[in-house]
């Protein structure tokens, strides 16, 4: 198997939205109820592309395995230098490195890009293991749950919030 992390193009979005529209039918990671059709995926990633946040994809021997992005953790100033991160791997290819592939160039281009902090907003955690090892392996550390904010899927979903310094993170103060 050969994986292939490149930035994502607009020919990417059919099999971009038909990983995530599986993530939100099948899964309590999104708390989306409704998949957003092709159009929106497209919008919501010309608009990270066109305000410089990174957002990847994984082909996995000619056929897009997964993708990731960042985009600002919150809309307020102080907030510039902090992502959030989204990792969606195609359903057939769970468990094979693509996830942690994804996620280690991304938050190495978050960095080249001067970022300093990445967050990590799980939902539904008791049953995201996957993801929560995922990001504890590439150096995330839990910082906090929110207890009962999301229904889905006939159920009351926790958050829990990881964390992992960019850089130099806190260290020094930004460029910018």
């Amino acid at each position: 198997m050969t994986v292939v992390i490149r930035p994502a193009k607009t020919s990417d979005i059919p099999a971009i939205a038909r990983i995530y529209a599986h993530g939100v039918v099948h899964g309590t990671s999104s708390f989306e109820l409704t998949p957003p059709d092709e159009a929106e995926m497209a919008r919501r990633m010309t608009e990270l592309i066109s305000k410089g946040f990174p957002y990847l994809t994984a082909d996995v021997d000619g056929s897009l395995g997964g993708y990731a992005y960042a985009g600002l953790y919150r809309p307020r100033p102080a907030y510039r230098h902090t992502l959030e991160d989204s990792v969606y791997v195609a359903p057939n290819m769970h468990r094979r490195g693509i996830g942690r592939a994804l996620l280690v160039a991304l938050i190495e281009t978050a960095e080249a890009r001067g970022f300093r902090q990445m967050i990590a907003v799980i939902g539904d955690s008791p049953n995201q293991a996957g993801s929560i090892g995922l990001h504890e392996a590439v150096g995330f550390r839990h910082v906090g749950i929110l207890q009962d904010v999301g229904f889905k899927l006939g159920g009351w979903r926790d958050t829990l919030l990881m964390q992992r310094a960019l850089g130099d993170g806190s260290k020094s103060p930004p460029q910018s």
